[in-house]
């Protein structure tokens, strides 16, 4: 065979990297983008141009891109113990002090930590540990997971069978048939004319409840909610959904899963976006900010009920058989520590509270701009969504891509914020970030929003 040389890191990136969320014959025409450092909240690319992350790489770089503390944490546990596994009975100081701590921190009283690398390691675990628990007490059918429409918990093929996302399911063989999704809670672009958030709960709640008699309350093991959905297009619930949702679990026997992977560690301005909306959850999933993103790990936090089960389980069958060679990393595990230790010594929760409200405020700006239907999200999880008529709320052709038109002109301006579903952009940067941060993001998205106008009028 033989090789075939390439002399620019863009050719090389081509020939040999494959790339997430892409498409490949479009990729190979222009090439990457290349990121050569990080700096605060900005990136370099390659070529020298500085951008303000606007999503923090995928909503995790909580701390930007120059915490020394994590760098020296890292090194310090990679010169003493690089690497431990915790496979039978096997464990590791870091691993501990850890899972200690989120225990200590949960939004709830929890019992047990299990660790994994990511988010949607955590979440596909947290699905094998509901049927688990189930199993152990005797209730074997019940096996179905509720996801919800435009939610996301990854991209595994269990987890994206849960993803209430189509695109993610496409010529994949999924969703698995014991997977449901229920309603979206989306009140701007799913309420009934004239329905109240209210209104609007409790006939989410009922819709759920109907499902479950639907499909038998004896065959569903739990319910997968993000306190605040990310890739979803940012929805924040109506208050009283999650109480309203919470009652129907409780009298037909179903775990709530909390996939906190993107909310957690203080991205809503509490440290947790269970805290944002009074989740009682039995499961929680974290990953993401949990280390600023510098090393991969995420976890599994375990309610004492569902622990007592598996610990019956395991005790009747010999043992847990499951895990992840690098499931509680020493290194991870560290990196992981110290980023909780720089949350809690800056109140970084009050710094995400303060400049949440000032984005929100400089957001707000857009209200009467003629593309923005909805302003809306908690703390430093902000959005717009675009429409092609306000008074009717009418959505773009998707195929016109037009939040992606202003993220590629905002882009331009050297700010990066994303499209997500239903042409809403995501404004989430690190938690570090300025005031005169925050106004370079707005003076690049006025700017995207008015480019975008004109071209949306010009194209008719």
């Amino acid at each position: 065979m033989t090789t075939e040389y390439h002399s620019s890191n863009q050719e090389r990136d081509i020939a040999y990297v494959v790339h997430p969320h892409t498409n490949f014959d479009t990729h190979e025409k222009i090439g990457p983008h290349i990121l050569e450092r990080g700096e605060g909240v900005y990136v370099i690319d390659d070529k020298g141009n500085r951008y303000i992350e606007g999503v923090s790489g995928l909503w995790c770089t909580s701390l930007g891109f120059s915490e020394q503390r994590l760098v020296d944490a890292a090194t310090k546990q990679m010169s003493t113990l690089p690497f431990c596994q915790t496979f039978a009975h096997r464990s590791n100081r870091p691993a501990i002090e850890l899972a200690e701590k989120l225990i200590e921190i949960a939004p709830v009283p929890m019992s047990k930590v299990l660790f994994q690398c990511s988010g949607s390691e955590a979440n596909d675990t947290a699905i094998k540990l509901a049927w688990y628990h189930h199993r152990a007490r005797g209730h074997d059918r019940k096996v179905k997971i509720i996801g919800r429409d435009r939610g996301y918990h990854g991209t595994g093929a269990a987890t994206a069978s849960v993803t209430g996302l189509p695109y993610y399911h496409v010529d994949f063989n999924i969703p698995f048939e014991w997977v449901l999704h229920t309603d979206c809670p989306n009140h701007y672009r799913f309420a009934q004319a004239g329905e109240s958030e209210e209104a609007f709960a409790t006939r989410l709640a009922s819709n759920l409840e109907d499902m479950i008699l639907r499909e038998g309350p004896e065959n569903i093991a739990a319910f997968f909610a993000e306190p605040v959905m990310g890739v979803g297009g940012v929805v924040v619930p109506p208050a009283t959904y999650f109480e309203k949702i919470q009652a129907v679990l409780k009298r037909h026997d179903i775990l709530l899963i909390a996939d906190e992977v993107i909310c957690g560690f203080g991205r809503t301005g509490t440290m947790w976006g269970c805290q944002s909306q009074g989740i009682q959850p039995d499961l929680i999933t974290c990953a993401k900010a949990m280390s600023a993103a510098y090393l991969p790990i995420s976890a599994v936090l375990i309610s004492e009920t569902v622990y007592e089960s598996m610990k019956e389980q395991t005790k009747k069958i010999g043992g847990f058989a499951h895990g992840y060679t690098y499931g509680g990393h020493p290194v991870c595990a560290a990196v992981a520590l110290e980023t909780i230790k720089i949350y809690e010594e800056r109140n970084i929760l009050g710094q995400v509270q303060e400049s949440g409200a000032y984005l929100r405020e400089r957001l707000e700006e857009f209200a009467n701009h003629s593309l923005v239907g909805d302003i809306r999200g908690v703390g430093l999880m902000q959005a717009i969504e675009l429409v092609r008529n306000k008074e009717t709320r009418e959505q773009f052709n998707i195929n016109q891509q037009v939040a992606g038109f202003v993220s590629k002109s905002a882009q331009d301006d050297g700010v990066i914020i994303r499209p997500v579903t239903g042409d809403t952009l995501a404004f989430a940067p690190p938690l570090i970030i300025s005031r005169s941060e925050i106004d370079l993001i707005i003076g690049a998205t006025a700017a995207a929003l008015d480019k975008t106008e004109k071209w949306v009028s010009e194209q008719g």
